[in-house]
């Protein structure tokens, strides 16, 4: 070959060959960039926390349901979200939602706890007591326990026991106003309202109080027609209207001579009838 025709091949190698790999990369198939996955939710810091535990029972329930899905295992996620369901009304979801916790982790206290104020709240004790003698067995310096057993067993007629239980939480914590309170709606549901009064005096008395507490205490005064006392109790913590409701209906009462607080439902700015002021279940 001559020298002519062979630097004509050499060119035409050079030539031809980014050609073939333009036609390659043409051909080959275009592959998009993988996505990056985003980074898992985390839970909550304790300021968010503690800022969303003096929110509403609705804000609550949303709030912690999310940290509840997030982590699954959380055991004081399940705790708080149900008793954000059972300050809603959704009684049979905060028991399952608490049952769930003892799941996690079997001697979860706060998770008993939860079970009985459910079912109390729903009117079916009997299925709590024994998520509360498990938590009365698991603390025995805790008075939250037999307080709520007090109620419960209160609730399916087991009187004597009822007794017995808040007996034993004074004797842990003196003048605890919850059990007080507890034990005076008991004395009121069955018409000693004279002995449900005391006991309320006694509750009402001590600092830590609560507002429900000093209702519960208006009402077992203006059922005995002391409606002076009663509405000057209302008028310390309630606005004007609601005040002038709640004495309207206890008026009503006294004059029908209805003494007892379960018979006729109260409405729902009176101060809450026995079956509904059960104090403890909302500590």
């Amino acid at each position: 070959m001559s020298r002519t025709r062979r630097l004509a091949a050499t060119l035409s190698l050079v030539l031809v060959a980014p050609l073939a790999s333009a036609a390659h990369a043409q051909s080959a198939p275009q592959t998009s960039p993988v996505a990056e996955a985003p980074p898992p939710r985390l839970p909550a810091d304790a300021a968010t926390r503690a800022a969303y535990e003096r929110t509403d029972a609705l804000s609550r329930s949303i709030f912690w349901g999310q940290e509840n899905t997030i982590n699954p295992m959380d055991p004081v996620a399940g705790v708080k979200m149900a008793q954000a369901l059972r300050e809603m009304g959704q009684y049979d979801r905060a028991a399952e939602t608490a049952e769930s916790v003892l799941t996690v982790q079997p001697q979860n206290t706060e998770a008993m706890l939860e079970i009985g104020r459910a079912h109390i709240a729903r009117g079916q004790a009997f299925y709590g007591i024994s998520a509360l003698e498990r938590a009365r067995d698991a603390s025995r310096r805790d008075w939250r326990p037999l307080s709520l057993l007090g109620v419960a067993y209160q609730q399916v007629r087991r009187f004597d026991d009822a007794n017995t239980a808040w007996h034993a939480a004074l004797s842990l914590s003196p003048e605890q106003p919850e059990v007080l309170t507890n034990m005076a709606m008991a004395r009121m549901g069955s018409g000693d309202m004279a002995e449900a009064e005391i006991l309320l005096r006694r509750a009402a008395a001590q600092p830590n109080a609560s507002l429900q507490v000093r209702q519960n205490l208006a009402l077992a005064l203006g059922l005995q027609g002391k409606i002076s006392e009663a509405e000057t109790i209302l008028r310390r913590d309630l606005p004007p209207e609601l005040v002038d409701q709640n004495l309207a209906w206890l008026a009503q009462r006294t004059q029908s001579g209805q003494g007892a607080a379960q018979n006729t439902p109260a409405p729902a700015s009176a101060p809450p009838s026995t079956a509904r002021s059960w104090d403890s279940l909302n500590r």
